[in-house]
Formats: structure tokens, sequence, C-alpha cells
């Protein structure tokens, strides 16, 4: 029985420590995911920033061989 007793506290120490590393781990990717969010809008800004407010007629172009 004591031997049964401390197999299984054994293996729930693993245990707790898999969870603390695997929740360590979803943090990280959160923070990374917040981190990308806010750079896609900052790069969506900065398209919007640099795209022309109206876009001009085919007939206004330059044709590319020009």
């Amino acid at each position: 029985m004591e031997a049964r007793l401390n197999e299984l506290e054994a293996k729930l120490s693993l245990a707790e420590d898999l969870l603390d590393a695997l929740n360590r781990t979803v943090y990280r990717q959160q923070q990374q995911i917040d981190q990308l969010q806010q750079d896609i809008r900052a790069l969506r800004q900065q398209l919007q920033e640099a795209a022309p407010a109206e876009p001009g007629s085919p007939g206004n172009e330059i044709p590319p061989h020009y």
C-alpha cells in the first residue's frame, strides 16, 4: 500500500509539472498571438495610409512600356 501511494504521489507531481509547463507555453503563445495581431493592425494602417485615396481612371495611367 505504501509503494502504491508513493507511486501515485510521484505521478501527481509529474502531472503538476507538466500542467505548469503547458500553462507557460499557452501563455507565451497568447502573447505572441497578441503581438502578431497588433503588428497586423499596424501594417493594415500603414497600407491604408500609403494607398491613394481614389483610384485613378485607366485612361490617366501611363502604359507600362513608357
